[in-house]
């Protein structure tokens, strides 16, 4: 396996951290956790409607299904948030089952359903090709374009349901939470936003070397280095205050 290959699944992370990473903040600052477990598994559920019931469709199609699966989340997720902020996480987390459900029955009428969800769930990113680490660059720049924008409720939910769903398809949910959650942590810890993205993109390429090492999948080992990351982010203020002069 040449270093060349593996240069668009490490480009695909680099971009998706970049896309994710503004969005997690507004997350972890609404509280709204489960909102990318809810509208990533809107948008596998409606791909896998599309797979099963259009007989494999072309890729576009797929992705207008998963688009409009995750806007219809998003919707949901920003009504219960208004509707009972007091109850948003709990609503939100039914959300996610009721979707994993949806995911689950309608996998069980394909063929191949089992297949497609594993992917959608922990995709193996050795294999992500050009056209992902695109469409993901592509997402870093309109997220990066909408500055203070997605500060506002209509603008973050549209954003945030487009670019999971589309993050989702490349790489899987686990790698898509965790993306987005870690950097919003190290935030939270004291780093500035390109210090926090830089900590994840390196524990993310980790997780994809020891794949390529160590021949194992690509998607849960890259997941299991940022859900690493995220928590580390914890020891990080510790770290500080003892490093710190005492007088």
């Amino acid at each position: 396996m040449s270093a060349l290959w593996m240069l668009a699944p490490a480009l695909a992370l680099v971009a998706a951290v970049l896309a994710l990473a503004p969005l997690g903040a507004q997350v972890l600052r609404r509280g709204v956790v489960f909102i990318d477990l809810a509208v990533a598994q809107a948008a596998a559920a409606a791909a896998l409607a599309a797979l099963a019931l259009g007989d494999h469709p072309p890729w576009p199609w797929t992705q207008v299904a998963a688009c409009a699966g995750a806007l219809g989340a998003a919707a949901l997720v920003a009504g219960l948030a208004r509707g009972w902020p007091e109850h948003r996480e709990a609503l939100i987390g039914l959300v996610y089952v009721a979707c994993a459900c949806a995911a689950l029955l309608v996998a069980r009428g394909d063929a191949h359903g089992a297949e497609h969800l594993q992917a959608l769930l922990a995709a193996d990113v050795l294999w992500t090709d050009w056209s992902q680490v695109g469409v993901l660059a592509a997402c870093a720049v309109a997220v990066a374009a909408s500055g203070r924008r997605i500060e506002g409720d209509h603008w973050f939910y549209v954003s945030f349901a487009l670019v999971a769903s589309l993050a989702v398809q490349a790489l899987g949910l686990f790698v898509v939470f965790g993306a987005l959650i870690a950097p919003g942590l190290w935030q939270r810890a004291g780093h500035g936003a390109l210090a926090a993205a830089g900590v994840v993109v390196a524990a993310a390429l980790a997780g994809l070397a020891a794949s390529w090492f160590l021949d194992a999948p690509s998607g849960p080992l890259v997941a299991l280095a940022l859900a690493a990351c995220g928590a580390a982010s914890c020891l990080a203020p510790r770290l500080r205050g003892s490093a710190a002069p005492k007088h």
